[in-house]
């Protein structure tokens, strides 16, 4: 129990970048992290017991793969002396500390046992963790050298708005599975948990946020849908054949009105600007064409080194815009496929999309349909962002494929009436 809510503090605490000291590159959540990696790898020295073989074999050979690709990319760069080693040390270690950390959760976490039990830790932190948030955001309380406003952003103890806005992306579907495979109390505490990590997810004004939630909120009800017609207590029943003669009459209907839905189109697109970040007035536009050109960049940067990549780290010079001095050097594209292509190549882009795509299949297979809402969201959020270093994604895909490789159908897979 010690090291399960070691685990999930440490996943909670990787988001609080302001409350690390100066100078110092590690804060509390990474410390918590790599004390946990030690505990439990010691206790598999001791005892040799590995649980979710065909989890462990999956993720392992993803994980060479791109090991693979990244020593590959690296090579290409050493050659051609554009190796920046500082850049590469630090995503080098924290790839190895990702990769540890989804191994030995794969490896040593029973589906229904200690895995349910750190699901349950991780949301209980994250939702003490985002009180004391809003708190110091409405300055309920206070603490040194934390400001948890980014300009009309909120972001807590993280440094960038994105970066809370990506775990929420994360928690809000994984409160949602919780909450939907409980009784009780356990179920209020999950919903409330989806409901607090959502508002909060919208107070960081993140456009990407916005989407991804929209976009997978549609995947699942439909995935839901579908689990509810074909569980074996809803088969042939009154309420299943009226389920069918809706989805059947939801085309025609939908032709039917068109023509009203076109004429208030311009209603639609201004409530849906209104919601996005400057009402999608001027940073909205200009955070579209900084994104545009990093990717072009990005693209070619790709292009340039045979689609084999340069290595770990940022590859990009600096985009052209205003204040550009105050950018680091060299920049990331900030999306997760133009940045391993920059890193891994083509090699390295195939290895994430099959563990996206594979890990998604998994849970449309097993009928965890909040799961696969999530990685809706995590594709989404992966367009605009570079996702592969925050130990919640990797958390996120531990669990599905631990849940999704099991022999045996665990609670989660209960479906509601």
């Amino acid at each position: 129990m010690i090291a399960n809510a070691l685990l999930s503090f440490g996943i909670v605490l990787t988001t609080a970048s302001q409350l690390r000291l100066p100078g110092i590159p590690l804060g509390v959540g990474e410390v918590c992290l790599v004390l946990w990696l030690a505990f439990v790898s010691l206790r598999v020295v001791v005892t040799g017991q590995f649980y979710n073989a065909t989890a462990l074999l999956r993720i392992g050979a993803f994980w060479a793969c791109l090991a693979l690709a990244l020593s590959v990319g690296t090579c290409v760069a050493y050659l051609s002396q554009e190796l920046d080693l500082p850049s590469m040390l630090h995503d080098t270690f924290a790839y190895l500390l990702v990769a540890t950390l989804t191994c030995l959760i794969v490896a040593t976490m029973e589906a229904n046992v200690a895995l349910r039990q750190t699901q349950w830790f991780l949301i209980a932190f994250w939702n003490i963790a985002l009180v004391l948030q809003i708190a110091a955001g409405w300055s309920i309380i206070s603490l040194p050298s934390v400001d948890p406003w980014y300009w009309d952003r909120f972001r807590g103890w993280a440094e960038n708005p994105n970066q809370i806005a990506l775990y929420c992306a994360v928690l809000t579907p994984l409160s949602l599975s919780l909450a939907l495979s409980a009784k009780g109390f356990g179920r209020i505490a999950g919903s409330f948990s989806c409901l607090l990590t959502f508002a909060v997810g919208r107070l960081t004004k993140s456009d990407t946020f916005l989407v991804a939630m929209v976009i997978a909120t549609a995947i699942f009800s439909v995935l839901r849908l579908r689990s509810w017609l074909t569980s074996p207590q809803h088969r042939l029943n009154f309420r299943s054949v009226v389920a069918v003669l809706v989805i059947a009459a939801a085309v025609p209907l939908a032709l039917a009105l068109a023509p009203y839905a076109v004429a208030t189109a311009d209603e639609f697109e201004g409530l849906a600007i209104s919601l996005a970040k400057d009402r999608g007035g001027e940073a909205t536009k200009r955070t579209a064409s900084l994104r545009l050109q990093l990717w072009e960049d990005a693209l070619h940067r790709g292009l340039e080194t045979g689609s084999l990549g340069l290595g770990p780290g940022p590859h990009l010079e600096k985009p052209n815009v205003a204040n550009n001095k105050l950018l680091p050097t060299p920049f990331e594209a900030h999306s997760t496929l133009l940045d391993m292509f920059t890193q891994g190549g083509l090699l390295g882009v195939i290895a994430v999309c099959g563990l996206f795509a594979g890990t998604f299949m998994l849970m449309f297979r097993a009928k965890l349909d909040a799961l696969a809402a999530l990685f809706v969201a995590l594709a989404i959020f992966s367009i605009s962002h570079f996702i592969l270093r925050h130990p919640i994604v990797w958390f996120a895909f531990a669990l599905s494929l631990i849940l999704g490789s099991a022999p045996t159908p665990s609670p989660h897979t209960r479906i509601g009436s």
